[in-house]
């Protein structure tokens, strides 16, 4: 057996290890926030980096939200409605999925989008401004589209986006391309966007692109390769987070038929997608590369980064990443990372050793009694502004996360 599989299901053990040890969790609740109103797939919640603390809910099917008082009826105002602007063929995955300030928001009024657009069938990364008279509306008539990324399919977009805290680089994550089995085999190709974590410089320009590229990118000079591209071999990544405090960059990617999964992702990686799902060989891809006739070869030199935790569909469907607590209000999650499964309901809370390399434990935070009815499907889960969880439901509202 290879070292790489020993560490494989190593992996995997202690991973499935914490869950069910980890059952000293204390008591969690689920308090539901703006009862009064009913969000159409709310995705993201951003909390704008100017000092007035104002917090952004991104609707799947195309507006951007100023959410007012947790207990106000008032309708939220509409900062931007990009409605009749983004196209679908399908609403499940497509549609308006990502949104990121600009650092220096308070200055320059910048912020960024992710969204599909068919015609080609693509996802859209643009820059927009707020409006100069009004800080309550964005200017839609602003928009810079920066990147479009081909997609073959309607599925397996991703489209998480945020700015590194401590390089001020912008970091989007691309899915890869769609359908079942890696069937456009683009998370591989290092001349593909899809299946990666790109960076590039929004404040610079590089020759004719409207972006600059970084210029310690790790595949800068490696023939054939996009030069955006920061790591890949990854499937569909649904939320990410980089801490500031330890320096990790979290992303949980949504697995096909066995594992879902939550990487260390490091500069340069590759995290096996099509090869493997989770640490485990893709026995699905193998099985088409056979009745294709063709080998499932592994590219010359691949090193394959395992994840730090995966669980099996014992305890999902699809993993929802969120962000490592900060916060004051739960002592209980300090430097935890918070996720969960959008299909089952489930939430919980990883604790991860830089020291030791590894998971130390995983906290149930919501474990549904009826997964064909889970009280919440996570979308996300987000610091408010005093770092603060918030849950974002699927089905329309948004929770607390409360001890």
């Amino acid at each position: 057996m290879s070292f790489h599989r020993i560490s494989a299901l190593l992996v995997a053990f202690i991973s499935l290890f914490s869950v069910v040890s980890a059952q000293e969790s204390g008591s969690f609740d689920l308090q539901q926030i703006y009862a009064d109103h009913s969000f159409d797939k709310p995705l993201s919640l951003q909390i704008a980096p100017d000092g007035t603390d104002r917090r952004f809910l991104v609707e799947q099917t195309g507006r951007i939200l100023l959410l007012g008082d947790e207990t106000s009826a008032e309708e939220p105002a509409v900062f931007l409605d990009l409605s009749d602007k983004i196209a679908v063929e399908k609403d499940f995955e497509e549609g308006l999925l990502g949104l990121a300030f600009h650092p220096q928001y308070r200055e320059n009024g910048k912020f960024y989008l992710t969204f599909s657009r068919q015609g080609p069938k693509r996802l859209v990364l643009a820059e927009y401004q707020v409006n100069a008279r009004n800080p309550n509306a964005a200017d839609p008539e602003s928009e810079r589209v920066l990147m479009e990324v081909q997609q073959p399919a309607w599925n397996h977009n991703s489209g998480n986006l945020f700015f590194g805290p401590k390089d001020g680089l912008l970091y989007l994550c691309v899915g890869d391309g769609g359908m079942r089995n890696g069937v456009f085999q683009l998370s591989q190709k290092l001349y593909a966007w899809n299946g990666k974590v790109l960076r590039i410089d929004v404040d610079q320009r590089s020759g004719d692109l409207p972006y600059g590229i970084p210029d310690d990118n790790p595949f800068l000079d490696t023939p054939n390769a996009s030069p955006e591209i920061y790591a890949y071999g990854f499937r569909n990544p649904w939320g990410v987070h980089w801490d500031p405090e330890t320096d990790l960059f979290y992303l949980a990617d949504v697995g096909q038929d066995l594992w879902e999964e939550i990487n260390i992702v490091e500069k340069g990686g590759n995290y096996g997608w099509e090869h493997l799902e989770g640490s485990q060989e893709f026995a699905a891809r193998t099985a088409l590369m056979d009745a294709l006739g063709r080998k499932n070869k592994v590219p010359r030199g691949a090193q394959f980064i395992d994840p730090i935790h995966q669980y099996t569909r014992t305890d999902g469907m699809s993993i929802t990443g969120g962000y490592v607590y900060r916060g004051t209000a739960i002592p209980h999650l300090q430097g935890k990372f918070l996720f969960g499964d959008w299909r089952f309901g489930n939430l919980w809370a990883l604790a991860y050793s830089p020291a030791e390399g590894k998971v130390t434990s995983v906290v149930p935070v919501e474990q549904p009694t009826n997964v064909a009815e889970p009280r919440v499907q996570p979308t996300g889960i987000y610091p408010d502004e005093q770092g603060e969880p918030i849950v974002l439901d699927w089905k329309g509202k948004v929770f607390r996360i409360t001890k």
